[in-house]
């Protein structure tokens, strides 16, 4: 780095003791933006990212390493928030996670830096090259920390939740993607005019070396493959303990590990699923006694599943579509509620790779079969028991609300009444935070007036209406929300199946929720 150096920037070659030395001089300011701002790249930054030995200046050095790596930190802190909105507050991060994405990722788009990577994770050297490299990544998440960005706990930083609300609020998405191509441009250019060919002349030299470069560019993503695989180090809490987002373990490999369920015994494996989700319950023996475990697979849905959903809902709600969006939603969701105390299934073990999560198993009666019970009968009386229950799940609504969760879908389904009376919240991949509290309102009610047959008074699904309402308002929920619920925006969704005159008994009790919470 010069001060002042015209031309900007130059490299080229010398021999010396018989060795081919490749000199890059640039100017420092030139030098410097590409240290703050990927100027070019990080064409001539990148060096930084592996170890290095400074014949000079090293303090000079070393504060340009820190700078580019808090920033190359926070960069990827952003990409996860945005690739996992709701599990990125629970994500727990090893720090060399910082090391292999930051390489792989560069690796990925310019093949010739495979050969430079592949040296750098050789068997005998490959520890104390990470160690050399991971400090200065150390360094720069502890200073994050000072900033409260990240926070650090039993050898793990987790993002902060301010850090994750500011990411998503400035929706930095489009600004990381315009950067990341504005990045390949500069980079490829640099490379074309100067770097690139100096580095194929230097190799054209060496017939053994360009050789092997070329078989790598060629097997690019089997070399990339033989590198540390970045997700192995971020990790998902479990009731289980940690698991990390690598993890590959299948379900019958997870009823053999988890379950210790030993090769000669037999696992059964059922389909309980619905129509856009495949759910699996795997039972196994062990010692003598039955166990139980629910598995969902969030397969990418089709558009031919998409689009009739897409249509049914079409100005009012929009669906995670995506298998991974709907797992982290699931997992994250679920993993706050049960923090909070809300009766949840407990997720046993996470497989990201193959889209799965594995279960507890909940005993006991869908919440469906009550609503039915109620909707079917001629005597108010002979159901406040399940009227009793539906006013606990308003209730549940109103507190998952307060903490500024929406479920996204509320179908009475989802719900299930366990052994000991408690309501368990089922299904959270539709979930979020900060959401449409009105359409978890809306969808209860008035899935649940789609059980009502054609001879159904309206009486009893107003009984229903009634129940929920006024649980949820006596738990401190929204009257607001409750009226809104009326509004046609919601109704038009669920009249294509749920006949006009329960529609319009619901609704009705809907709009009048104000002098319900008098009540």
């Amino acid at each position: 780095m010069i001060r002042g150096f015209q031309p900007r920037f130059m490299n080229y070659v010398k021999v010396f003791d018989k060795r081919n030395i490749v000199v890059n001089a640039v100017d420092q300011w030139v030098f410097e933006r590409d240290v703050d701002r990927g100027f070019l790249g990080e064409a001539l930054a990148g060096g930084l990212m592996f170890p290095y030995i400074a014949l000079a200046n090293w303090d000079y050095l070393h504060a340009q390493e820190i700078k580019l790596k808090k920033r190359l930190v926070i960069e990827l802190l952003e990409s996860l928030v945005l690739d996992f909105p709701e599990l990125s507050y629970d994500v727990h991060i090893k720090p060399e996670y910082f090391v292999y994405e930051t390489l792989l990722s560069r690796a990925r788009l310019y093949p010739p830096m495979i050969y430079y990577l592949l040296n750098f994770m050789r068997g005998d050297v490959a520890d104390k090259n990470v160690g050399r490299v991971l400090h200065g990544y150390l360094e720069a998440l502890k200073a994050l920390e000072r900033e409260e960005v990240v926070s650090f706990s039993s050898g793990y930083f987790k993002i902060s939740r301010d850090f994750a609300d500011s990411v998503r609020g400035r929706r930095v998405r489009f600004v990381s993607l315009l950067k990341g191509a504005q990045k390949a441009q500069k980079a490829l250019f640099t490379s074309l005019l100067g770097i690139l060919p100096r580095f194929m002349s230097l190799l054209s030299q060496n017939r053994e070396v360009l050789l092997r470069l070329q078989r790598i560019a060629q097997a690019n993503s089997e070399s990339v493959r033989q590198v540390e695989d970045p997700q192995k180090y971020l990790c998902v809490p479990t009731a289980g303990g940690l698991v990390p987002l690598s993890n590959r373990m299948d379900i019958e490999a997870f009823a053999r590990k988890v379950l210790s369920v030993s090769a000669e015994r037999k696992v059964r494996i059922e389909e309980i699923g619905g129509v856009l989700n495949n759910v699996y319950l795997i039972k196994a023996s062990v010692n003598g006694v039955e166990r139980k475990v629910v598995v969902k697979s969030f397969k990418d849905w089709s558009s031919f599943k998409w689009f009739p959903l897409t249509l049914w809902t079409i100005g009012t709600r929009t669906f995670a579509v995506s298998g991974l969006s709907r797992l982290e939603k699931e997992c994250a969701i679920n993993q706050f509620l049960d923090s909070k105390g809300f009766a949840v299934p407990k997720v046993l073990h996470v497989s990201p790779s193959e889209r799965l999560v594995f279960m507890e198993y909940v005993e006991g009666e869908n919440l469906e079969k009550a609503v039915r019970r109620v909707l079917s009968s001629k005597d108010a009386g002979r159901v406040e028991k399940e009227l009793g229950i539906i006013g606990l799940v308003g209730e549940i609504f109103a507190e998952i609300h307060a903490l500024g969760i929406s479920l996204g879908d509320t179908k009475p389904e989802n719900m299930m009444v366990g052994k000991k009376g408690e309501i368990f919240m089922l299904d959270f991949e539709q979930a979020s935070r900060n959401g449409d509290k009105v359409w978890d309102v809306a969808e209860f009610l008035y899935y649940a007036g789609h059980y009502a047959t054609p001879f159904v008074g309206a009486q009893v699904a107003e009984l229903v209406a009634r129940a929920f309402i006024e649980g949820y308002l006596k738990a401190g929920g929204d009257v607001r929300i409750v009226k809104r619920a009326a509004n046609p925006k919601y109704t038009k969704v669920f009249s294509i199946f749920t006949l006009p005159h329960i529609m319009l008994t619901i609704s009705s009790v809907c709009r009048k929720a104000d002098k319900l919470k008098k009540a």
